[in-house]
């Protein structure tokens, strides 16, 4: 199997440039009248080009509908995101699914893999949907699939992989088609220790390598010293943002 080497995970890179991302007053509610529930109220926020940002926080404070309206798959109500200068709010619908397919990646908990397909197969998905010719699609993934240390396996089937092996393939599909976001949902929860780590400094390497932003939603702690900032959220709402080492300080003094 290939060894893939990263910096130490408590190591703080140097994020800079124009921000990848830029929040400002985001609200969003779901429901009506007095079933309204609010689960954005208020959000300033900016991801920075080449930087993990890690939204952490309890169940149902909004952290994934954050990372939805980020990714244009839910229209916020009120305020301001722009991804890469553009308000995917104001493209009509196909033209925000082309936005996201070309510089959009997800990576989820349950990996999300068709079942019925290679490695190579699934990997290759965003790829074709951007108009990738079949074959040199299967060939691009196979040499992603490589890069995360499963070159040897891209004609495997699921089923046949670990839970460590089925998330790199998940990461491979996310990273292929070369987006400039990568958005992540609980990238490790089901996994244990040691492969979460592995699986974190392949993201910190591979994906923040080539200047790419990462937005992580995670109640994993063990993996919060991978992040260059972490943004607390509570309530709909961001209570602190800080780096991992300035965060640790504070909860400890």
């Amino acid at each position: 199997m290939t060894t893939v080497t990263a910096p130490n995970p408590s190591s703080t890179a140097n994020p800079g440039g124009a921000p990848a991302i830029v929040c400002r007053g985001v609200t969003k509610s779901y429901g009506s009248g007095a079933g309204t529930v609010a689960a954005l109220r208020g959000i300033d926020l900016e991801v920075r080009t080449g930087e993990m940002m890690m939204l952490v926080g309890p169940s149902g404070c909004g952290k994934t509908t954050l990372i939805s309206v980020v990714a244009g798959i839910l229209d916020r109500d009120e305020g301001e995101c722009l991804v890469f200068g553009q308000d995917l709010d104001a493209m009509a619908p196909n033209e925000r699914t082309r936005f996201r397919g070309r510089n959009v990646g997800f990576v989820f908990q349950a990996f999300n893999l068709l079942p019925t397909l290679t490695a190579a197969q699934n990997v290759s998905i965003p790829l074709l949907l951007n108009g990738v010719g079949r074959r040199d699609a299967v060939r691009r993934a196979t040499e992603m699939l490589g890069r995360v240390g499963l070159g040897e396996r891209a004609a495997s089937l699921p089923t046949q992989l670990s839970g460590g092996q089925q998330q790199r393939v998940a990461i491979a599909r996310a990273l292929v088609h070369e987006p400039r976001l990568i958005v992540c949902d609980e990238p490790t929860s089901a996994l244990d220790h040691d492969t979460g780590h592995v699986i974190m400094r392949l993201l910190k390497n591979v994906a923040l390598g080539e200047g790419r932003s990462l937005v992580i939603v995670t109640h994993d702690a063990r993996i919060f010293g991978f992040a260059d900032r972490i943004a607390r959220m509570d309530d709909g709402r961001i209570t602190s943002l800080a780096t991992p080492d300035a965060e640790r300080t504070a909860r400890e003094g």
